[in-house]
């Protein structure tokens, strides 16, 4: 069985972050708003329950050890349940708790792209850094959608699919984008069939995502903002959402619509949004924006959510 668990649900900075005072984040700190902190964006997943690969490494990784036992040390004086690490992209909300698992007692196996690679050894040289400590094992990730297995995670394969994107602001390619600066990415249990797609970074549904995303049975992707314009709405920020790589979920003044509207074909599949900005409204749960995607059939999703395939 493919077992999906949601370590961290929000986008960098989580929420409430720590430097923001919008109504979302004032309202959840006061306990005058139905919502619920989120750490930074991660999820874990396994075959068997036992072995996991953790897909992207927040800021928040410590805290969501400690919150999950099946990734905390049990076998041994110096363990954890986690085999193996694989980045989507280079952000820093998703790269910045490699170094926090630098402790461990033998060389991190490591999956990301390329271009990832390149990033993490130049403009924000994390992979150097963990030479000095545990030390990498670098795999390198295909983009073009072929399976793969990973060594220690039993009955789950992969694919990787590149997604329109850019780099980081500390790329040294940052204004010169190439595939692999982000991915979807397939997981699939080997005995049912079952899979997940998982992107919580999506500017738009490309073609080539469709075959994948139509034959998956759960859609964990980019809930980041309500609105393309909504950093300037709340008044703590001037980028849209399009601009950073965030198809919003309103659609409002995009042609073609937005998340809602792009998710509508995907009827079969459990939809859940994941990477959610502070900002968001649809984070309060008896909000108009909440109760607009629980009539089009998707949910949010929420730190330490299970979702089993």
């Amino acid at each position: 069985m493919l077992s999906v668990h949601v370590l961290g649900a929000g986008a960098g900075g989580g929420f409430p972050q720590w430097n923001c005072n919008c109504d979302n984040c004032a309202g959840v700190r006061a306990g005058t708003l139905n919502a619920t902190p989120r750490t930074q964006s991660s999820i874990a997943v396994s075959g068997d329950g036992a072995d996991w690969l953790l897909i992207n490494a927040s800021p928040d990784i410590r805290a969501q050890i400690l919150s999950f036992p099946a990734l905390q040390p049990a076998r041994a004086r110096r363990d954890t349940g986690i085999r193996a690490v694989l980045l989507v992209d280079s952000q820093i909300d998703h790269a910045t708790g490699l170094l926090m698992l630098r402790e461990l007692d033998r060389r991190l196996p490591l999956y990301t792209t390329a271009m990832v690679r390149q990033d993490l050894s130049t403009g924000f040289p994390i992979i150097p850094m963990l030479g000095h400590y545990c030390g990498v094992d670098w795999h390198e990730l295909p983009i073009d959608g072929a399976w793969f297995r990973i060594d220690g995670i039993e009955g789950l394969s992969f694919s990787a699919l590149a997604l329109a994107s850019k780099a980081p602001p500390y790329s040294p390619h940052r204004e010169d984008p190439h595939p692999g600066d982000n991915i979807g990415l397939v997981v699939r249990d080997d005995a049912s069939g079952r899979s997940l797609f998982y992107a919580p970074g999506l500017a738009y549904i490309e073609e080539h995502l469709r075959p994948a995303m139509t034959a998956a049975d759960l859609l964990l992707i980019d809930g980041t903002c309500w609105r393309d314009d909504e950093l300037a709405s709340r008044g703590v920020g001037t980028r849209r959402a399009l601009a950073m790589g965030h198809l919003p979920q309103s659609g409002e003044g995009i042609d073609g619509g937005g998340m809602i509207d792009a998710l509508a074909p995907f009827e079969r599949q459990r939809k859940v949004l994941i990477h959610i900005n502070n900002t968001n409204p649809i984070l309060v749960e008896d909000s108009p924006e909440r109760a607009a995607l629980a009539a089009a059939g998707i949910e949010v999703a929420r730190d330490g959510m299970d979702l089993s395939l």
